[in-house]
């Protein structure tokens, strides 16, 4: 657990880099992380991250299948959006915790 100022804010954060309070979480932190990775988020990621949040909070395990089937993107879109790690990093960019599937 490590100090990190992201966006001009200080938040908690493990050692992958993941929030520890998702409620540190706001939209320019997500820009900040995501710049880190080297994407540059768009409309359509928001709406992804949105997704994920939103799943996360209701207590959902979070899956590439369950983005797939969201509605948002297909599966290919998912990991055109975020590349080299779909839902490893679209969960860190969302300020959610790494889902147990990742590795």
């Amino acid at each position: 657990m490590a100090d990190k100022v992201i966006a001009g804010k200080t938040v908690q954060v493990n050692d992958e880099g993941y929030l520890l309070d998702a409620s540190q979480w706001d939209k320019e932190i997500a820009v900040e992380i995501a710049k880190e990775i080297g994407i540059e988020l768009t409309d359509k990621h928001f709406e992804v991250l949105a997704f994920l949040r939103e799943k996360k909070e209701a207590g959902e395990p979070l899956t590439i299948r369950k983005v797939g089937k969201s509605g948002i993107v297909d599966i290919k879109e998912f990991y055109a959006l975020f590349p080299g790690g779909p839902l490893k990093y679209s969960s860190k960019i969302a300020g959610i915790p790494k889902p147990v599937s990742c590795v």
